[in-house]
């Protein structure tokens, strides 16, 4: 046993022979209350373990105390290693999966998973000119993802991030910083770094080109966590596991949205409205940009109420919108400028951030002369926290938290937990808890739905759904779209959308519109959104363009059941709505740098239409699995590359052989929509033996709806033997779930042939068979009190 033991300490030291910090020396090593602890020369190491694939570094120099405080982790218990091997030549904290071996000379902390190294220490901790760094090794062989929201292609080694939250007005195809900047690190060897601190500084992803992976910081924790395991998907439930899972957001959010900068009236937004009837097209939310508080964009910024002038009847209108299904949101911002109504109420109430004095620290921008709300103060906080309450109390459905950056945050602006660059990019992450909890204090019950411009690592908990800024109305802000959505829902923010249609510019081309609109079918949130220059509602466009809007959220809605059970996987598992191709293909390198091909949840395949006038395209088709064209059902098999043909209606789509894609009949919102009447399309392959799936279901809005037993889960299996073919249905019904049947049209893909009869039990099934499209129907109505099996004897 104890040569078995050797020669893994001598594997393990041997596989990782990186660099290391020659100046650092091993001192002691021994279990505590607090982890287990390494004193080294310049201070000393806490290791935790949360569970056997993640694990938690956090180094104190000398001179400094623990800080305990995170703004993303919430999990709390820690569980022992299963062993710990102290020879003369290395300590090893041994789990399951997850091990940490710290070399005592030169010292070194190493990171293996299931025995194959991962990453080390290089540098390790040092103390540089602007703060702190931790360095660790690379191999040379690693592609490199996170960092947040940035538009650098998939791989983003080789560029130095830096960690400031900012705008970035009109971008296209590159964009070095932008809203979202986390301190994520992913690596193709499958494997998550997360650095645990909020201050600003920069994550180094091998900018030298030396193998060397660096996270710099201003202040704060030097603490990590590293997460691995044998695929993605558990990859990112662990870390959405460590930081918070996001909540089901409500059923309606997944609809269309009429959106634009902006309604300048009650009349103008109710008229909107009525167009969406009148033309047929759903519409399930409306949203208010900042004339429902002022007649101008400068000026009246902290108003925080509707003018009445321009929006005589508030309270009416949100309820009779409400009446037909269109829920209300309204933006709102950080900034109370000296000139709102509201600036005295905000410096009474202590409600502001404070200046070196004592005073509201007052500074100019765009918008004004301004303050900005100290949500660190418990008085920001309150105070901030019952405008949303008047709000939410006058029926309000959701918030629109802008800004949130905050855009602009001088450095010498104090908060009550610290300066700005201690804060600045966790403003929008505790912004959205706030806007999340008063919500909650309102309607108890009810899921809030809380779209902002900013947010940090673990922001989901809150409810965030994030959007990726005001990009350009061009083809080039289109092309970076599906990167940055893939991007962030690896690193646990699955809701990650863009303005679709384009944000920046008055351009009018009805062919970007409808290819982003298309586009928007198969991302989280479907949200057209511009400058008021061009219209961005699809009521407003020219009749072909509007045809083929209206064509692309149908099927948006048509897919509704298949994405409330993409918004129940990503609650209980964090798995992103929309996947890269690595996702399910890790070792296959042609997909690791690709964006422009993706997952849309576990079914459909989505390579959309990014460059003007094309007549032809480009499809990768991931191996081992068959394909179907969504629309016209052509048999692709998967392990190639295929050029296909263009059409104007719609994008390149297709279905995995084998899959059950449930789907809803026409509905002007999901209003009327239950669950209980749905199309049930399988795609058969006789290749194709046996295939599962599952349906969530809920009423759509009420808060943790699964943890409460309020749900049900249906199950859908095939098999097939030499006399034909079965489908069997059984429905997993929550404690406190009313039950209702189901009226199911199960409608059955690439059936060759007719088959001689259909069977439940003992009864004969009618159904229908097209030859010419070898498409079967079968009629079915399901008490889903008891199992369904279906025979299709052929």
């Amino acid at each position: 046993m104890k040569n078995i033991l050797y020669f893994f300490i001598a594997l393990c030291i041997s596989q990782v022979s990186f660099a290391q910090n020659s100046n650092r020396t091993y001192v002691s090593s021994e279990t505590t209350t607090d982890g287990y602890k390494v004193v080294v020369n310049d201070g000393f190491y806490l290791i935790k373990l949360y569970n056997t694939e993640i694990v938690e570094t956090t180094f104190v120099p000398d001179g400094e105390r623990v800080i305990p405080e995170s703004h993303a982790v919430v999990l709390k218990d820690w569980i022992a290693f299963s062993s710990i091997s102290d020879t003369p030549e290395a300590v090893i904290l041994k789990s399951k999966e997850l091990s940490v071996v710290i070399k005592k000379s030169p010292f070194q902390v190493q990171y293996t998973y299931k025995g194959y190294p991962l990453i080390s220490e290089k540098e390790g901790y040092s103390k540089t000119d602007e703060g702190d760094a931790i360095q660790f090794n690379l191999d040379d062989t690693e592609v490199l993802y996170g960092g947040g929201a940035r538009a650098l292609g998939m791989n983003r080694r080789g560029h130095r991030l830096q960690l400031y939250n900012r705008a970035h007005y009109g971008y296209e195809t590159h964009s070095e910083l932008m809203n979202f900047t986390l301190p994520i690190v992913m690596s193709s060897k499958q494997y998550m770094i997360h650095f645990d601190n909020a201050p600003i500084g920069y994550l180094d992803l091998d900018s030298k080109h030396d193998n060397s992976l660096t996270y710099e910081t201003i202040s704060g924790r030097k603490t990590y966590q590293v997460i691995a395991s044998d695929s993605w998907v558990d990859i990112i439930d662990n870390y959405t596991e460590l930081t918070g899972k996001q909540p089901m957001p409500p059923r309606w959010a997944l609809g269309n949205f009429s959106s634009r900068f902006g309604y300048h009236s009650e009349a103008e937004t109710r008229a909107t409205i009525s167009k969406f009837k009148d033309e047929e097209i759903p519409v399930d939310a409306v949203i208010l940009d900042l004339y429902w508080f002022g007649k101008e964009v400068k000026g009246t910024m902290g108003n925080l109420a509707f003018d009445t002038d321009s929006f005589p009847m508030p309270k009416k209108m949100i309820e009779d919108f409400d009446k037909e299904g269109v829920n209300t949101i309204l933006i709102t911002e950080p900034f109370v400028l000296t000139t709102s109504s509201r600036w005295q109420e905000a410096v009474e109430q202590d409600a502001l951030a404070k200046d070196s004095l004592g005073h509201p620290f007052t500074y100019d921008f765009f918008f004004g002369n301004t303050g900005l709300v100290d949500i660190y103060s418990k008085s920001g906080f309150d105070w901030f926290s019952n405008v949303y309450k008047d709000l939410f109390q006058m029926g309000v459905s959701g918030i629109w938290g802008d800004l949130g950056e905050p855009e602009v945050h001088p450095k010498e602006l104090l908060h009550a937990t610290g300066t700005a660059d201690e804060v600045h990019n966790i403003y929008g992450h505790d912004w959205a808890r706030l806007v999340y909890e008063s919500s909650l204090k309102v309607h108890s019950k009810v899921r809030p739905f809380v779209l902002m411009r900013a947010g940090y690592s673990g922001s989901q908990r809150y409810g965030l759904i994030p959007w990726s800024g005001d990009v350009n109305r061009t083809w080039g802000g289109l092309q970076s779209q599906p990167e940055i959505a893939l991007q962030m829902g690896m690193q646990g923010l699955g809701y990650m959308h863009s303005d679709l249609g384009g944000f920046a510019g008055d351009n009018l081309d009805d062919e970007l519109y409808v290819r982003w609109l298309q586009y928007g079918v198969f991302q989280p949130i479907y949200r057209p959104h511009a400058q008021e220059g061009v219209a961005s509602e699809p009521v407003f466009r020219n009749e072909h363009a509007k045809n083929l809007a209206r064509k692309a959220i149908r099927l948006r809605y048509a897919l509704l059941p298949y994405n409330y059970n993409l918004a129940f996987q990503n609650h209980k598992n964090g798995t992103p709505l929309m996947r890269p191709l690595f996702f399910e293909n890790p070792k296959d390198v042609t997909f690791q740098n690709l964006a422009n091909t993706y997952y849309w949840g576990d079914s459909f395949l989505v390579s959309p239409i990014l460059e003007a006038g094309v007549k032809t395209h480009e499809v990768m088709f991931p191996k081992n699995n068959l394909w179907f064209d969504f629309y016209t059902d052509e048999k692709i098999e998967g392990g190639q590359t295929k050029t296909v043909s263009v059409v104007e209606n719609s994008i390149p789509t297709y279905v995995k052989g084998g899959a059950f894609i449930p789907m809803a009949k026409r509905m002007q919102n999901t209003k009327s929509y239950t669950g209980h009447n749905l199309l049930l399309h399988y795609y058969h392959d006789a290749s194709i033996t046996s295939s599962s799936s599952t349906l969530y279901n809920d009423e759509g809005i009420t808060v943790n709806a699964f943890e409460k037993g309020e749900y049900e889960l249906l199950n859908f299996s095939y098999s097939q033997n030499k006399k034909g073919m079965q489908f069997v249905f059984k429905d997993e019904i929550g404690s406190a779930y009313k039950v209702y049947s189901k009226t199911i049209q199960l409608i059955i893909h690439n059936m060759e042939t007719d088959p001689e009869r259909i069977k439940i039990g003992k009864k004969e099934m009618a159904f229908t068979y097209d030859k010419y499209k070898h498409i079967l129907e079968v009629p079915l109505v399901w008490d889903v009190d008891s199992e369904l099996e279906i025979k299709i004897i052929l």
